[in-house]
């Protein structure tokens, strides 16, 4: 793989920072960006009974979650009154 020299100079010290060489460097992210890829066009597949389910699932009424009910009921550290030192 040909690269410009600014791409070098910027893969070096990275791929230096992550412990590995240049071309492991780019053969590692070369292959994050193929999986990314496929799995954003990928489809999914699942049984009748299965996709049932997701749909059962996602058309029912939301849930509380009883620790983010609590947490939004906090008072943002901002607007609490400064303790006593």
């Amino acid at each position: 793989m040909r690269l410009p020299p600014g791409d070098i100079a910027l893969m070096d010290p990275a791929a230096s920072l992550r412990g590995r060489s240049r071309t492991e460097f780019i053969r590692d992210a070369a292959v994050r960006e193929a999986e990314a890829a496929i799995l954003e066009v990928g489809l999914t597949r699942m049984s009748a009974s299965g996709f049932a389910d997701f749909v059962a699932a996602v058309e029912a009424p939301p849930m509380p979650v009883t620790e983010l009910v609590a947490l939004f009921k906090r008072a943002p550290p901002w607007g609490r009154k400064a303790a006593a030192r």
